[in-house]
């Protein structure tokens, strides 16, 4: 394996954990057989409980189209797609400065997008 590109750019939790569930991580379950280490089945184990577990490609695209209107910076984007608010208080902390960049109804609009596009996680 070559690398073309270090740091090339961040990863969503859900393309760690589909790149885990292709290295096998889902498949073994004695944890023996694949050629997955512990740190990354702790990982794994996270990310299954997280709201990436039911994300799909489509949905995070849908996601990052609809996000185009609202002037996010990119952390924000990964960071909204990784912890999926599902109100105004959770999303707060996540937009820097979000009281002057955004009005309450542009917050709410913006939470109501989240909901509708990215599905929730399975507790």
């Amino acid at each position: 394996m070559k690398i073309l590109q270090a740091n090339a750019g961040v990863l969503t939790n859900f393309e760690v954990l589909d790149f885990l569930q292709k290295r096998g991580a889902s498949q073994d379950p004695t944890r023996v057989l694949c050629p997955v280490t512990a740190s990354e089945f702790k990982v794994y184990d996270y990310l299954v409980q997280s709201a990436a577990c039911n994300q799909t490609r489509e949905c995070i695209y849908e996601f990052l189209k609809g996000c185009e209107e609202y002037d996010l910076a990119k952390a924000e984007k990964l960071n909204i797609i990784n912890i999926r608010p599902s109100s105004v208080v959770e999303i707060d902390p996540i937009i820097e400065e979000c009281e002057k960049r955004m009005e309450g109804e542009t917050v709410e609009k913006l939470v109501e997008m989240t909901v509708q596009v990215l599905p929730q996680p399975s507790n």
